[in-house]
């Protein structure tokens, strides 16, 4: 089993290696060598910023697609909420839930459904002072693990509630098996995904040991075809079990807000997430009870995979939210043991220089002095994010000093002189 296992791929007879994806990488998983992108398995966290920033569509998103529902008895779609702000004048959900039963789909459960039983059991833990403060949302996959290899004294802080998806798919499954009599693996439940960090999740899930989803359809894969099976509906199934706190999941501040709870943080877009991780880690931020944190901007409707702007989709579904309930869904007594994580989060030490103490110093020293030689610039013509990125990689074997364009000109102009002194020394005598 491929540990490392990701969603986003590179396609490399599309990369000219433009660098704009080295510096826009969150946990610096690219470089560029001989002229091409390479991704650094351990290091990639699949938020998709590489293939939002790239301009030649070389960075792609591995998903599955309505086929493979023909390996299942019995399929289960199940919408994140973020779906619903695709479709321009939408005020019934249940014209997108009766359109993907249309595309095949034998039953749909709505994620959002499961987003506000995660609400009542965030409340729940939090109000009998189980968890640090302040508890940081593990409902981004992206952010999970960016925490999980950036900051490790983070981890305890991670809410240990699997995500709305999973909890959504688990519920799925038992009602459906309850209701037609057929084992769970005849069974397939498939996230309707706004981003590439959901595909990887189920594919190495963390905090459980198998994810209870089948597969992973991209909104941009499923929209024009849902689209045409909308337009032509007759008649429309009242399916829809959701409210507001559900809905709210899809744009940021949504998660937080359904906590009832004013002393809360919501940021959104990975650059102000890392900003507020380290104000974290640095003990800046004390005050919050809860920090939501979204690798895209806006929340899940910015993810890569969603074909509306994320701000006219937030526009939209702040519209819809006027005809719906507050909240349709309620934990009965106790937390299901099937909401929590089966092991805590453990800091994964991809981003360490050597497991022997003494010569990952060593390794710090000589990275300080490499730098020291590099101009500061961060300007990425090395194929590294950064000159202290480079050092890092020179240190391990893996680039040159003279990869540095102005370390190389310096050398080059140092050959120069040589040449020249040599030459000139040769033409005393001959004259």
């Amino acid at each position: 089993m491929d540990l490392f296992f990701h969603s986003v791929t590179l396609e490399k007879e599309k990369c000219v290696g433009c660098t704009n994806c080295i510096k826009r990488c969150p946990t610096e998983a690219i470089r560029v060598r001989d002229g091409k992108a390479q991704i650094i398995s351990e290091r990639c966290i699949d938020c998709g910023e590489c293939i939002r920033v790239c301009p030649h569509h070389a960075k792609k998103t591995k998903f599955d697609h309505l086929e493979k529902l023909k390996e299942f008895e019995y399929t289960i779609a199940l919408p994140a909420p973020a779906l619903y702000g695709q479709f321009n004048n939408l005020d019934d959900i249940d014209f997108v839930l009766t359109g993907l039963k249309e595309l095949g789909f034998d039953e749909v459960f709505e994620v959002s459904r499961a987003a506000e039983l995660v609400s009542e059991a965030t409340r729940r833990l939090m109000a009998d002072d189980s968890l640090p403060r302040p508890v940081i949302s593990s409902a981004c996959p992206a952010v999970v693990r960016l925490i999980r290899v950036r900051f490790p004294d983070l981890c305890p802080h991670v809410l240990p509630l699997r995500s709305p998806m999973e909890t959504a798919a688990g519920f799925a499954k038992s009602e459906a098996a309850k209701k037609t009599g057929l084992p769970m693996e005849k069974i397939g439940c498939f996230f309707i995904t706004p981003c590439p960090a959901k595909v990887t999740d189920i594919q190495r899930p963390i905090g459980v040991e198998k994810s209870m989803v089948d597969g992973a359809i991209a909104i941009s894969e499923i929209f024009p075809r849902l689209s045409s099976k909308m337009d032509k509906l007759e008649q429309i199934e009242p399916i829809s079990e959701s409210g507001i706190i559900g809905v709210s999941w899809a744009s940021s501040g949504g998660e937080a807000a359904a906590l009832l709870n004013d002393k809360y943080l919501a940021a959104d877009g990975i650059e102000n997430v890392i900003r507020v991780l380290e104000e974290l880690e640095d003990e800046r931020i004390r005050e919050l009870d809860f920090i939501e944190l979204n690798a895209c901007s806006g929340g899940c409707v910015g993810g890569v995979l969603c074909v509306e702007n994320a701000y006219v989709a937030k526009a939209r579904l702040q519209r819809l939210r006027k005809y719906l309930p507050v909240s349709k869904n309620h934990l009965r007594e106790e937390i299901p043991q099937g909401m929590s994580w089966q092991e805590s989060l453990e800091f994964s030490p991809v981003l360490t220089l050597s497991e022997d103490l003494g010569e990952a110093m060593q390794m710090m020293m000589d990275i300080d002095d490499i730098c020291e030689k590099f101009p500061g610039l961060d300007c990425g013509a090395c194929g590294a994010p950064s000159c202290k990125a480079l050092a890092e990689d020179v240190v391990k074997g893996l680039a040159k000093e003279s990869d540095c364009v102005f370390v190389l000109r310096k050398e080059v102009r140092q050959m120069a002189d040589i040449f020249k002194n040599i030459s000139g020394g040769e033409k005393e005598p001959r004259q």
